[in-house]
């Protein structure tokens, strides 16, 4: 079999067996010459518990000081150099994946109020330009904003809210220039243009108009976590200085947000913890009212609010642990007078719902696939759309519109690139769109996607998620990618940069492993705290199980996480390194105990109940045992690609500094171990779309170059 394998991949590559094992021989020959920086050793003792902790490298976390500067540019330097026999096929990669995309596209105009609004990408432009047309499509156009323009100058740019007022002529938008979350938001006249001098200079989260037109909410950050805690009641046409809190949560475990509803008659100040929510809401109407509380906060409690006619509807796992849809009066909110719309299923996850005046759209989750079902509000002949896949990811997009028989809802696949489709509910007839034009010669036709279950140690049935092209051999290199935290379900979808890897021979899997909500809300609490172990073992049960079933072997085994899923990739290459060739773990979260130790860290407060709180010592010794970095052993580890994010503000950049640093000073293999940090850049990486294909050429590289894979084979 591996013969027939190499023959197959020589035939693709088109070199003579010689000339790749020369290459192969002489680039780990070059590698192994290149000295890596190593960080200065400075131990920091942590007495925690009755247990001592040494940390060497615990000075990493001084941003400001030019010698932590200097190690990362350091460790930047020694990747370029490690990787630099692969430049020339990181440019093929790279041109292959922008050559695919149309230069020129545009998303599908969804219809609020008087106008269409969609964005759209000019060819050779990073950002995209938010536009509008009035009344018909064959109008002509309003460009709301041109991000390109606005972000002229700075390496890193994201819009991350926008909203349009009442009277749809002004424009409000948060502008994050660090990729750290905090924005600034500016407003523009688009009746004529001008960019007004009104400015929010520290906003984070979620912007709400009021129905006066001249009002907007918006969440404002702490200034040493960066939890979002307060609303603040801006008057256009004031300073910001005068703008007036109108809700603070105090709690440092809870997050606060805003947001207006979809019959834009109430503001809603939504808290949120892992295991509670509390909503509260004014008349967008009256917005110098104070904020009333719909449900007040209760342990254990959490639920999701919104309105419709005279009633507030409610997603709440009140006796219901896959939740169930309630409504109670406007006039008199309270638990002691709601009714059930939806009852609780056992075996069905309630994930959201969607109103229009005749139908209720519900979004749920069974067997690990989505569904949506379409409900009259008379209860009578309802139904569920049928998508025909063995793995999919359906759900409903942006509908602003209530007095409409027809959905627009998204989909895609392994198979299928991302599709936008109108349903008629009532004639149950449903409309393409439009589906994401793939250039180059693609044809789904050549690709096989199957959906099978891996029987975990303890018993449970873990998804498993596979795309490959036919005709690729087995064992073949295999990328198992997976998440596992927060109960977020990783949902089998199109890429067309993983054609790069497809055509080379890679196939591509997902483990749809415990913490997320893939089998239901069991599935995610069977992934948390003291039973995040799950997560981990799920994840090597399912490797192990791609051997076993013949599609991969562990010397072409490769893995990749992020942010949690780095986590998930920290802990299984402590646990089983042999099972991997490479693990690409990107900003991952690894240093578990310390950061949740330290509550000055954004995000540590309000994750207890994700992690646990390692102040309880039972908490402690649970998370310690499994915590990447202080689980680092000397032993060999697989070829290693980490990334991380300077201004990082989720998983802060000293946490993927620190790990490769021990680990460098500890593993005994002679692997690649390589980390690449963004200058420039937070949680998500590169904010442009030309920037973000050169990221993925790198990791893609990374990985073809391991496999021996490296040159475009003739699909």
């Amino acid at each position: 079999m591996a013969s027939r394998i190499r023959s197959l991949a020589l035939a693709l590559i088109g070199f003579a067996p010689g000339i790749i094992l020369a290459q192969a021989a002489a680039t780990s020959t070059a590698a192994a010459t290149l000295t890596p920086p190593l960080a200065a050793v400075r131990p920091h003792r942590f007495d925690e518990h009755g247990t001592v902790r040494i940390d060497s490298y615990y000075w990493l976390k001084e941003r400001s000081n030019p010698e932590v500067i200097k190690y990362l540019e350091d460790e930047n330097a020694y990747t370029q150099a490690v990787m630099a026999h692969t430049e020339a096929l990181q440019d093929r990669l790279y041109e292959e994946m922008k050559g695919r995309v149309l230069q020129n596209d545009q998303s599908v105009p969804f219809r609020e109020g008087n106008y269409f609004y969609y964005t759209r990408l000019v060819e050779g432009k990073n950002y995209p330009i938010y536009a509008r047309k009035r009344g018909l499509l064959n109008e002509p156009e309003e460009i709301m904003i041109d991000a390109n323009v606005v972000a002229e100058g700075k390496p890193t740019f994201l819009i991350r809210a926008w909203d349009i007022s009442s009277g749809e002529d002004l424009l409000a938008f948060a502008v994050d220039t660090t990729g750290g979350r905090v924005s600034s938001i500016r407003f523009k006249n688009l009746r004529t243009g001008e960019t007004l001098s009104d400015l929010i200079p520290r906003a984070i989260g979620g912007i709400a108009w009021a129905e006066d037109n001249r009002t907007l909410f918006y969440t404002k950050p702490d200034s040493v976590t960066v939890r979002p805690y307060q609303i603040y009641r801006h008057r256009l046409g004031t300073p910001a200085g005068t703008d007036q809190l109108v809700y603070e949560d105090k709690d440092e475990t809870y997050y606060v947000s805003v947001f207006k509803t979809k019959s834009r008659r109430y503001i809603m100040a939504q808290s949120s913890q892992t295991m509670a929510t509390e909503y509260s809401y004014v008349r967008a109407d009256q917005p110098d009212a104070p904020f009333k509380v719909i449900f007040p906060r209760e342990r254990g409690h959490e639920y999701y609010a919104n309105h419709f006619g005279d009633y507030f509807y409610i997603l709440t796992n009140d006796h219901a642990k896959n939740f169930r849809l309630m409504r109670t009066p406007v006039a008199r909110p309270s638990r002691a007078n709601w009714e059930e719309v939806i009852a609780h299923r056992p075996d069905v996850l309630l994930e959201d719902f969607e109103f229009f005046r005749d139908y209720l759209v519900l979004s749920e989750r069974r067997d690990g696939l989505g569904q949506l079902r379409v409900r009259p509000w008379s209860g009578q002949n309802e139904y569920y759309l049928d998508f025909g896949e063995p793995a999919y990811l359906a759900f409903v997009s942006t509908n602003r519109e209530f007095d409409t028989s027809v959905l627009r809802y998204g989909y895609t696949s392994l198979t299928t690139p991302s599709s936008t489709y109108d349903y008629d509910m009532r004639t149950r007839q449903k409309t393409l769109l439009k589906r994401d034009q793939i250039l180059g010669g693609f044809d789904p036709a050549n690709y096989v996607t199957e959906r099978f279950f891996t029987n975990a140690r303890d018993g449970a049935r873990v998804p498993v998620s596979i795309v490959y092209r036919k005709g690729i051999a087995r064992p073949a290199p295999l990328l198992l990618t997976g998440y596992g935290s927060y109960g977020a379900s990783s949902d089998p979808t199109f890429s067309s940069d993983r054609l790069s890897l497809l055509d080379r021979g890679f196939a591509f899997a997902i483990a749809h492993i415990r913490g997320g909500s893939e089998m239901g809300r069991a599935w995610y609490e069977n992934g948390r705290q003291l039973q995040k172990k799950n997560t981990f073992n799920d994840f090597v049960d399912v490797a192990d199980d791609l051997v076993r079933r013949g599609y991969t072997s562990p010397d072409r085994l490769f893995a990749r996480g992020a942010s949690a899923g780095g986590l998930l990739m920290g802990a299984v290459v402590n646990m089983r390194p042999e099972l991997f060739k490479g693990v690409i773990a990107g900003v991952p979260y690894v240093d578990v105990i310390t950061t949740m130790m330290d509550s000055t860290i954004p995000l540590t407060t309000g994750e207890y109940d994700e992690w646990g709180n390692p102040h309880d010592s039972t908490f402690y010794r649970y998370m310690l045992s499994y915590s990447p970095y202080d689980n680092v052993e000397r032993k060999g580890y697989p070829n290693l690609l980490i990334t991380a994010g300077l201004y990082d503000t989720q998983v802060l950049y000293v946490e993927p500094a620190k790990w490769t640093a021990r680990l460098r000073a500890t593993k005994t293999d002679t692997n690649r171990l390589i980390l690449r940090t963004n200058m420039e850049a937070g949680h998500s990486g590169a904010s442009g779309r030309y920037k973000r294909w050169h990221d993925v050429a790198f990791e893609y590289a990374f990985l073809l170059d391991l496999a021996g894979l490296g040159d475009k084979p003739t699909p």
